[in-house]
């Protein structure tokens, strides 16, 4: 009876401990998840990147993409789709939430993931590369531009084993498909409610990282939530094209201010930082160069007009400039279309500021230019002042609270405390004459 009893005690010790190594030596699976809510740009690329990193660093079962983005910057777009096909975890796109869309940009991320999943309520697609017109409307890109994008969007397709065909439509005839059609024509893999279903439906598929097969194992995987550290976030606003150009725009203007008006720090410290990160912003996206010089040609006719005053021709010829410059910066052919409309209106909003500030200007010369000469020979010509050092024939006068040199006019002495009446001023002296008393009262 006491054997017995020693044996169940060992028991109850070893059975625990034998459980407990285990669960060491298989942890419960984690997967990490990512949200991209917005534009795709370098910031994105460069959150994307280390989510990849991390997740593969720490043995996680998959990385989830969450899309809701309506486009982005081609060359952010092509990094994340290069580092996608070269991570070593599972990355898993998955557009979400219900009413959520992976357009333009977007399209070429979902399609690059090893698998892709939509929740129900979303679309893909519309992945036709645009551009803006000189007259500031968007169209389509050039032939050439389409057919690369085209042939780029079909070799991701193929590599993931999906319709290469239908991919090239989204760029050539700008389709878009509903959560239901891309999975009927075989886009997706499956159709998801929410995260948790994601992990159920993707668990035992197999996928191809590199050169390595992976056996899903996501059911009743822990998630674990990445966000953006300050660097991605920071990157990410300033590589967005109208806030890039904008930081320029506020630079400059702070910077002539500052020139114009120097001692009061400020303007100098925020123009010269907006000047830098918007320097810094447009470097992460393609621009068009002849829409640089004419930014520059513009500031330049609206910093002459405010020097050399040309009575508005200069400032107009500034703003037009400006205004059409702003409109032809950027040459990202995913931006979407959305993007260039309000990007459109931010040209025109800062053309109308250019001529309200250019109106301020021009009626401040006016203003100038009709009030009356108050220096020269005539500066006080009939005024009266107070002898404040008796004048033999020189002496001081007291005019408007200041002290002036003065001199008889006919060379006689005048007493100090006399009041005198200013005829007209010679070099450093003012010529004046004494008040009889009659006019003193």
């Amino acid at each position: 009876m006491r054997c017995l009893w020693i044996l169940t005690i060992i028991a109850l010790i070893l059975i625990p401990a034998a459980f407990l190594q285990e669960a060491k030596a298989n942890p419960a699976p984690v997967v990490y998840s990512i949200q991209v809510n917005d534009m795709v740009t370098s910031g994105t690329a460069a959150y994307i990147n280390r989510a990849i990193e991390q997740a593969g660093k720490n043995h996680a079962e998959a990385l989830v993409i969450i899309l809701n983005t309506p486009g982005g910057l081609l060359s952010s777009t092509l990094d994340i789709v290069e580092a996608i096909s070269n991570a070593s975890v599972p990355v898993i796109t998955y557009v979400s939430p219900r009413g959520a869309i992976s357009a333009s940009a977007g399209t070429y991320i979902l399609l690059s993931g090893h698998l892709a999943a939509m929740a129900p309520g979303t679309a893909c697609g519309a992945a036709m590369p645009v551009r803006i017109s000189s007259l500031g409307k968007y169209q389509a890109a050039d032939q050439k531009t389409i057919n690369l994008m085209a042939e780029h969007m079909k070799s991701i397709a193929e590599e993931r084993s999906r319709p290469a065909d239908l991919a090239r439509r989204f760029v050539i005839e700008n389709l878009s498909l509903g959560n239901r059609d891309a999975l009927m024509l075989g886009v997706i893999d499956f159709e998801a409610s929410d995260l948790s279903d994601l992990l159920i439906k993707a668990d035992g598929y197999n996928v191809q990282t590199k050169s390595v097969q992976h056996t899903l194992r996501t059911a009743g995987a822990s998630m674990e939530s990445l966000d953006m550290n300050s660097r991605e976030r920071l990157i990410h606003h300033i590589s967005n094209p109208m806030l890039a150009l904008f930081l320029i725009i506020i630079g400059l203007y702070g910077l002539i201010f500052a020139f114009h008006s120097p001692g009061f720090l400020l303007p100098e410290v925020l123009g010269s930082i907006s000047l830098l990160l918007g320097l810094y912003g447009i470097g992460l996206f393609a621009i068009n160069l002849t829409a640089g010089l004419l930014i520059i040609l513009g500031l330049g006719l609206l910093i002459a007009e405010a020097y050399t005053p040309a009575w508005g021709i200069l400032g107009l010829g500034g703003i037009a400039s400006l205004v059409l410059g702003i409109l032809l910066f950027p040459v990202e052919p995913l931006l979407p279309v959305s993007w260039w409309s309000s990007f459109r209106f931010m040209a025109v909003g800062i053309g109308v500021v250019g001529a309200a500030l250019l109106s301020i200007i021009l009626s401040g010369i006016w203003r100038i230019r009709r009030i009356k000469p108050i220096h020269g020979v005539m500066e006080f010509a009939d005024r009266r002042g107070l002898v404040v050092q008796a004048l033999q024939p020189r002496g001081l006068v007291r005019i408007q609270g200041e002290i002036w040199q003065a001199q008889s006019l006919d060379g006689r002495d005048i007493a100090i405390g006399s009041k005198v009446k200013i005829i007209k001023k010679e070099g450093l002296y003012i010529m004046v004459e004494p008040i009889p008393d009659s006019e003193n009262d």
